[in-house]
């Protein structure tokens, strides 16, 4: 069982700590207050999230990992930061403005939910939470806190995605009912938990890196690298992809709750991911815009629709008088040309970002929401899990978003989860927080 942890308690116990209590943490910040940032996972893609907050002007003044060895490298980066394994002890300091999550799926909740009632700002990884209940809470706590947030799907950022969403938006080529979107990652797999139960690495705290999760026995098959396949630690391809990729067919669209959501793939497994996968969402009219179907496919698998080009992955648009085909750093005109398509439009334009992190830092210094708050990012997730949901129930369902409502017994189980003490018991005051807010 995980160990309790008196917050306060520890802080106070520590005389390191305690002398950074008078200074005073940032609620909203002037433009010229540097904001102090405390990073929760600092490998892997912690480690791009300490290159990118640090290069939009922040400071780190913690380094969090459940993994010592892993962690080296960015405690010799930053040796002034305080290190902890555990992410609790640091969410009391006063000299900590805001949090970065870089942990795996399973613990996006924990830490964000926490971090925002503890009155930080936090900077998230995508997907933004393990179930649509997290998602849909982070977001309510978000704006409930007001506090400042970001998730992690950098793409946005980039001018490619602004386009398309202009040209979408202003009708280039009229009308879209449908959207598909594929990537040839494959994050699932087949076959069973590993049955040997090997020694725990030195310097790894185990109890901590399975957090709220059901206990398994060690394996190196549920860290980096792997954790993603597994139901328990991550949302497999959809999960991890979805939101970088479904992002820009959400974002021109107009989306928010899909009313119909079906899937279908390799044969479903209790414990483990997608080989491959298709997921479908049906929204309805949103303002003058026609009701729009979108879909999913990985693993290998792509639309079938003539006249698409051959990429690996990619979202493609189409609408009453042509397609358009995108990815991350392109897109094309299919069946009509550019300058037929753009002729006579009146497009509103999307300001260059300042940058994926910029907008997280300056936002907390008062310039400006960042473009992926939880606000938005929240019902992305929401889209994206949902698939997940469907595929892993085995059956289709309609869903009331407002009223957070599947009526699908199967899929309205897997809408939550079950956490192991003690986190249940220091999460359970925000489980009644999934209505809109």
């Amino acid at each position: 069982m995980s160990r309790p942890l008196n917050r306060r308690s520890f802080v106070l116990a520590s005389a390191s700590t305690a002398a950074t209590l008078s200074i005073p943490r940032l609620s909203f910040a002037g433009a010229n207050s540097q904001v102090r940032v405390g990073v929760i996972g600092v490998s892997g893609r912690g480690a791009s999230n300490l290159a990118g907050i640090t290069s939009a002007g922040a400071k780190v003044v913690a380094l969090c990992d459940v993994d010592e060895t892993r962690a080296g490298q960015a405690r010799k980066q930053f040796p002034d930061a305080k290190f902890t394994q555990d992410f609790r002890t640091i969410l009391d300091r006063k000299d900590i403005d805001a949090v970065v999550v870089s942990t795996p799926d399973h613990t996006h909740f924990p830490a964000a939910a926490l971090a925002m009632d503890a009155g930080l700002h936090v900077y998230c990884e995508k997907p933004l939470a393990h179930t649509v209940a997290e998602a849909r809470i982070l977001n309510n706590l978000a704006q409930s806190k007001k506090r400042v947030t970001q998730m992690g799907t950098q793409v946005h950022a980039e001018n490619n995605y602004r386009r398309v969403v202009e040209l979408i938006r202003a009708g280039a080529i009229g009308s879209v009912k449908e959207a598909h979107v594929w990537c040839a990652k494959s994050w699932g797999g087949e076959g069973k938990r590993p049955s040997d139960t090997p020694e725990v690495p030195k310097g790894l705290d185990y109890d901590l890196w399975i957090g709220p999760a059901p206990m398994r026995p060690y394996h190196k098959a549920h860290l980096p690298f792997e954790w993603r396949r597994w139901w328990d630690f991550g949302t497999g391809t959809l999960g991890d992809m979805g939101c970088h990729y479904l992002d820009l067919a959400f974002w021109a669209l107009n989306l928010d709750h899909p009313i119909h959501v079906s899937a279908s793939g390799s044969p479903v497994q209790e414990e483990m991911a997608a080989k491959e996968l298709t997921a479908t969402w049906k929204f309805d009219k949103r303002g003058d815009r026609a009701p729009v179907t979108v879909s999913w496919h990985d693993g290998g698998r792509k639309p079938k629709v003539e006249g698409m080009l051959p990429w690996n992955d990619g979202v493609l648009f189409v609408g009453e008088k042509g397609m358009i085909q995108s990815n991350y750093g392109q897109h094309s005109f299919i069946g009509i040309k550019a300058e037929d398509a753009k002729k006579g439009l009146k497009i509103e334009p999307i300001a260059a970002s300042p940058g994926h992190y910029v907008e997280f830092v300056k936002g907390i210094q008062g310039e400006g929401k960042p473009m992926c708050s939880f606000d938005y990012s929240g019902l992305l997730s929401e889209m994206v899990i949902l698939g997940t949901v469907a595929y892993r129930a085995g059956t289709a369902f309609n869903w009331d978003g407002k009223a957070f409502k599947a009526d699908q017994p199967k899929a309205t189980a897997l809408l939550t989860k079950k956490y192991r003490e003690p986190w249940v018991s220091s999460l359970s005051k925000f489980m009644n927080m999934t209505q809109l807010a």
